[in-house]
C-alpha cells in the first residue's frame, strides 16, 4: 500500500523516460557503455557508506563526551558544554569541510587525506547535535534510576554504563537513526574536495557523457534506495528493542 503514495512520482518518471528529450543510452543496463557508467557511479557507494559510517561513530563518541558536561551541577562544566554546542552548530558544514582540508594542515602542520578530511569535519559538525540528543535522552530518565544506582555503590562510570546510557539509547534511537540518514546526505558535500564518492562520480560522468538530467536521476534514486534501507534497519531495531522491554 506504501507504494500507492508514491505513484505520480513513479508516473511522471515514466513518461519522463518515453520523451524524446531524454538521453537514457548513457545509464541503459542493456548496452556497454550504460553498463560501464552505471559500475563507475556505483563505485561511489563504498566511499560514501564508509564515510558515512566512520564519521557517525566519531561524532557519538565524541557527542557522548561533550554531553556529559553539559548534565554536570558546576557552572563551569555547562558553560563548556554549550559553548561547543553553539559554537559548532553555528559552522556550515560545507565551510568546515573546507577548512579541515585546506585550513588544518596550516594551522597544525600535518597531512590529512581526503578521506579524513570528510570524516572529521562531518564528525565534529554532527557532534553537537548528538550532545543534545544524548543530554537529552540521559535527563530523561526517571531521577529514581540515578537514586537505585547510588544505592548499590555503583560509581559514576558503572552508573551510566550499566543503568543510564542502555535505557536513553532505547528512547534516543530514532533521533540517533535520523542523523545517519542526515549523514548520509550530507557526505555528498564532501565531493568539493575531490571524495570519489557518489556525487563526485556522477558529476564527473556528467563532464564525459554531457547528459545531466539522466545521471543526476540515477544518482537520486542510489540516494533514495541507500537512505530507505537505512530507515527500514533502524525501524527493525527499534522493534527488535521494543521487544526486549515487553519481555
Amino acid at each position: 500500500m506504501r507504494i500507492l503514495k508514491f505513484w505520480p512520482l513513479l508516473t511522471l518518471l515514466a513518461l519522463a523516460g518515453c520523451s524524446g528529450s531524454w538521453g537514457w543510452y548513457v545509464v541503459n543496463p542493456a548496452t556497454p557503455a550504460g553498463q560501464r557508467n552505471l559500475m563507475f557511479l556505483l563505485d561511489g557507494l563504498y566511499y560514501t557508506i564508509a564515510l558515512s559510517v566512520t564519521a557517525i561513530a566519531i561524532s557519538v563518541l565524541l557527542g557522548l563526551l561533550v554531553a556529559l558536561p553539559g548534565l554536570a551541577r558546576q557552572r563551569p562544566p555547562r558553560v563548556i558544554n554549550r559553548v561547543y554546542v553553539e559554537l559548532v552548530r553555528a559552522v556550515p558544514i560545507l565551510v568546515l569541510i573546507l577548512w579541515v582540508y585546506y585550513g588544518l594542515p596550516q594551522v597544525a602542520d600535518i597531512s590529512i587525506s581526503v578521506f579524513w578530511a570528510g570524516v572529521l569535519a562531518l564528525a565534529i559538525s554532527d557532534s553537537a547535535f548528538q550532545a543534545e540528543i544524548f543530554r537529552a535522552g540521559i535527563q530523561s530518565i526517571d531521577r529514581g534510576q540515578h537514586e537505585a544506582a547510588h544505592s548499590i555503590s555503583l560509581s559514576y562510570v558503572d552508573k551510566m554504563r550499566f543503568v543510564i546510557l542502555p535505557q536513553a539509547i532505547k528512547r534516543i534511537l530514532p533521533a540517533l537513526g535520523n542523523q545517519l540518514v542526515y549523514m548520509l546526505k550530507m557526505s555528498s558535500l564532501v565531493s568539493v574536495i575531490g571524495m570519489e564518492e557518489l556525487t563526485r562520480r556522477a558529476n564527473e560522468l556528467v563532464v564525459t557523457e554531457y547528459r545531466p538530467l539522466e545521471i543526476y536521476t540515477v544518482l537520486v534514486m542510489e540516494y533514495l534506495v541507500l537512505i530507505l534501507l537505512v530507515s527500514a534497519g533502524v525501524r527493525w531495531l527499534e522493534a527488535r528493542m521494543g521487544m526486549s522491554d515487553r519481555r
